[in-house]
């Protein structure tokens, strides 16, 4: 992204995003060892560290990692001088460690050869991906037709929930529980009793921040009632305290429901076409890998667009998706 296309962005923001592409690019550059002279793209020298050259081109090229779009021309001219700060000291780095001929280290090279390995799967993936048709304005649309609760009929819940350790019994025994009229209080004291691990709390959740599996129990509730959802990670109650609707307009839905349907094709080429080669390439397990391989596990519940990768240990109404914008 061309330093001076970026027009207005909060500053302390795009310093926390820089940071992490820096950091990033620090862990996988440092232990590279000597460039390759041939594979320098001929552009704008920036500064020299000894008879090291640093490029406009690699400055541009982590400001384009960074979410910068919105920046104005005085915030990247700042900010493309911390990059280049960081950059030298980079730089200095790498010249100490190749003088230490820290990049023939075997733990270093085996670093390296992975970084590689990684890169040039993730490359090919991109290129790829890259051809598959975008989601036409129908599907677009259809999408949001189809899913009325999380736009058309959005709501704000205020939600209890009461999560449980999967078990023989235990699905069944909240269930029967939430049916009768119980409390949350009063099924967690009823876990409590019989030992059965579980936790709970309280919080206000949007429609689209709540599983896709639930989503449609949840929102044929009223205020009062609850619903019991039983999967391989946990039985979860929630109970509905109260609700407001908070309807999102099509023309604001579609972009994001746009790159939804783009991520969510490219994974399922991606899974199609890995299965292909899979099928198509002789792999042959060794030694204690020599076994059958244990059964994935089953794919997680669609997600709704925008869904953010979601901390490990979280309860069911935290595993949502991020709001739409």
């Amino acid at each position: 992204m061309p330093l001076m296309t970026i027009r207005s962005m909060p500053r302390n923001a795009l310093r926390t995003t820089l940071a992490l592409a820096l950091f990033g690019a620090l862990l996988g550059l440092s232990a590279c060892g000597k460039k390759d002279e041939s594979a320098k793209v001929a552009t704008q020298v920036a500064a020299k560290v000894g008879s090291e050259e640093i490029s406009v081109h690699q400055i541009n090229q982590l400001l384009a990692r960074s979410n910068t779009a919105s920046a104005s021309p005085e915030a990247v001219q700042g900010l493309s001088r911390e990059v280049l700060e960081k950059l030298i000291d980079q730089q200095l780095a790498v010249n100490q460690a190749t003088e230490a001929k820290l990049h023939r280290a075997p733990e270093v090279v085996a670093q390296i050869e992975a970084a590689k390995q990684e890169i040039l799967a993730r490359a090919y993936l991109q290129q790829f991906t890259s051809s598959l048709p975008k989601p036409t304005e129908a599907e677009v649309k259809t999408y949001y037709a189809e899913h009325p609760q999380l736009f058309a009929e959005r709501r704000i819940f205020s939600l209890q929930e009461v999560v449980a350790k999967p078990a023989p019994g235990v699905a069944e025994l909240m269930q029967s529980m939430a049916a009768s009229g119980k409390a949350p209080a009063e099924i967690a004291a009823v876990l409590k009793e019989k030992n059965i691990p579980f936790n709970g709390g309280s919080a206000s959740r949007s429609s689209e921040q709540i599983p896709l599996d639930m989503l449609a129990q949840v929102h044929a509730l009223k205020d009062g009632q609850a619903t019991v959802h039983a999967s391989e990670q946990n039985v979860t109650l929630l109970r509905v305290l109260g609700s407001q609707a908070a309807p999102v307009a099509e023309a604001a839905a579609l972009p994001s429901i746009e790159r939804f349907l783009a991520n969510q094709r490219a994974a399922e080429a991606v899974a199609a076409r890995l299965k292909a080669l899979r099928a198509s390439t002789t792999i042959t397990y060794m030694g204690e890998f020599s076994a059958p391989p244990v059964p994935a596990a089953a794919p997680a519940a669609a997600e709704a667009p925008t869904t953010p990768a979601t901390p490990a240990g979280k309860t069911a109404i935290e595993k949502g998706v991020a709001g739409l914008k």
